[in-house]
């Protein structure tokens, strides 16, 4: 396997796992008291800034892949 396709399973893998975090911060928020529904929904507003950096990031990677084969 290539390192730009290591590098690529890598960065979702860690997508996966922000979006994981997210999905449970989420959960947490649903039956939580308003202060805490605040501070979660800030918890879970920077991941998804991050997993929305990370996509873009993957997106990029596998554009220079595609480049460099030519296609």
């Amino acid at each position: 396997m290539s390192d730009k396709e290591l590098e690529k399973q890598k960065m979702q893998a860690q997508i996966d796992e922000w979006r994981a975090e997210a999905d449970k911060l989420e959960a947490q928020a649903r039956g939580a008291s308003a202060d805490a529904q605040i501070e979660l929904n800030e918890q879970i507003e920077a991941l998804q800034s991050k997993i929305d950096d990370g996509k873009s990031k993957l997106g990029a990677l596998v554009e220079k892949a595609k480049e460099s084969f030519g296609r």
